[in-house]
């Protein structure tokens, strides 16, 4: 500006929406190096009201720069102008920086202290869950595999190749030293020798007979992954001495807590290998889950319902700026969205009876509606609780209702993403957890510690798992669940 005198900077920390405008003029710093898209800078300067004309209400007179961060301008990915959420994706590590995603951050930290503020206030503790796994909560297979077994085979090929192993003549010759020094040892003995030469012979066997140990280990030594006689992969070599994977759900371990602790929560990272590319699933994906000790279906329901009411009144009360922009450039409805659910009761329907009016309904949906399918977000128009679903189509720990044909689980349906929580009140009786279990052709042991919450003590418990990103999805308006968590990772990506 002002044939180069002077150049005013957009500068914005990350606390909010809006930018402010920096002057700085040319005798304070070189302009040409302030000014690129994407440069960084630490000013000092003086506040002040800028020209009445001006849009600002306020702008920062630059006194003296006191840092800067410059840009290759040329290299520099994200231009002034818009650009797609699509195109970000593959700019991860810089697309914190636009707007879109800084207001997603914003709005995803309060979600996440809302979380903590809403368990607290009601009597949660909040329980740290393993991210490590010996068991299945959700029976279908779709796990993560955590193993040693790979680097471990990498690491013996290389030694082996540096090293080969002692063939069976080299373990019967270290055999053969050992004989040798111990009939030398008996010898000493028999002659009556001093102490210390018995002593000094009695050492050299031992580091012979420790020698024959190693040999014979090394000689067992294969390239490849460790295999049993049926040709299965021995887990029992592995890193935890058995197959081990990463959680797809905290719920199980929590319930141990719930079990003595009363009220629990866990909210923490989760993982499944499912190989799809919607846009409502990820493969690392953060699930907040609360158990509650005697509880039943209806005390389950009333507690989500209250989680999701509180979650919308704090982001009103506490984000309504980035919700603000949300509404101008995403999607126009979030704020009212937010505000009706806030404040109207969720209306709760059976499965069967659901099923009957959709069944009802004058329109063709892709997704076939009958009984024992599970409802598709084209279902959903208005949020709404919809309990008492098939046993067939949910976990084996949801419990068993008296028409042996439905389980106590619901779901809290939203429109935009579907299902956004998904619970139940666990089965509390033995017997019939177990046939549960192997009606699901899952082997009873993982789960005998799953069991024995059951055989002492049993208490009657609920909960339910809220997905959190689907929660910022509903809250945004956002259509793609890859822009509302800072690193995705799906099938093909782990960026970073």
């Amino acid at each position: 500006q002002g044939k180069g005198e002077f150049a005013f900077l957009e500068v914005n920390d990350g606390s909010c929406q809006g930018n402010l405008q920096v002057m700085v003029e040319k005798d304070v710093h070189p302009l040409a190096s302030l000014t690129h898209t994407g440069t960084s800078v630490l000013v000092e300067g003086v506040l002040k009201k800028p020209p009445a004309e001006a849009k600002q209400r306020i702008e920062l007179k630059v006194e003296r720069v006191i840092e800067l961060g410059e840009v290759d301008a040329a290299a520099y990915p994200l231009p002034k102008t818009k650009i797609t959420l699509e195109t970000l994706r593959d700019f991860v590590h810089l697309r914190a920086r636009t707007n879109t995603i800084g207001a997603v951050a914003r709005i995803r930290h309060q979600l996440a202290y809302a979380t903590h503020s809403f368990f607290d206030e009601n009597g949660f503790l909040y329980i740290h869950t393993p991210i490590i796994t010996t068991s299945d909560c959700e029976g279908a297979g779709e796990m993560f595999q955590v193993t040693a077994l790979f680097s471990q085979a990498e690491k013996v090929e290389k030694e082996l190749k540096e090293n080969p192993a002692p063939s069976e003549a080299d373990v019967e010759a270290a055999k053969l030293v050992v004989k040798e020094k111990g009939d030398a040892v008996a010898q000493l003995k028999a002659a009556k020798a001093s102490k210390q030469e018995i002593t000094a012979a009695v050492s050299v066997l031992t580091k012979a007979k420790e020698n024959v140990l190693r040999v014979e280990e090394r000689s067992k030594l294969k390239p490849g992954l460790p295999l049993k006689g049926d040709g299965k992969i021995a887990f029992e070599n592995d890193f935890f001495k058995r197959q081990a994977f990463l959680t797809v759900s905290g719920q199980l371990q929590v319930e141990t807590y719930a079990c003595a602790l009363s009220n629990v929560y866990t909210f923490g990272p989760t993982f499944r290998a499912e190989n799809s590319h919607t846009s409502r699933h990820l493969a690392e994906f953060w699930m907040v889950e609360p158990e509650i000790a005697f509880a039943n279906l209806q005390d389950d329901m009333n507690c989500a319902e209250r989680y999701v009411q509180y979650l919308c009144k704090w982001l009103l009360k506490h984000c309504r700026e980035d919700m603000e922009f949300m509404v101008k450039h995403v999607d126009k409805t979030a704020i009212e969205r937010l505000e009706l659910v806030s404040s109207t009761p969720f209306e709760r329907i059976s499965y069967t009876k659901a099923v009957e009016i959709l069944e009802g309904v004058d329109k063709k949906f892709e997704n076939k509606v009958e009984w024992g399918i599970d409802l598709a977000s084209e279902h959903e128009r208005r949020p709404v609780i919809v309990y008492n679903y098939p046993k067939g189509i949910k976990a084996f720990y949801m419990r068993l209702n008296d028409d042996q044909k439905t389980v106590a689980a619901m779901d809290v349906l939203v429109p935009k993403v579907g299902e956004l929580i998904g619970g139940s009140q666990r089965e509390e009786r033995l017997d019939i957890l177990k046939q549960r279990i192997l009606d699901a052709d899952l082997p009873l042991e993982p789960y005998e510690w799953y069991l024995d919450l059951r055989r002492f003590g049993s208490v009657k418990h609920s909960g339910f798992g809220l997905g959190f990103e689907r929660m910022i999805l509903f809250a945004t308006g956002l259509e793609n669940i890859r822009d509302v968590i800072p690193f995705p990772r799906y099938p093909g990506r782990a960026d970073l």
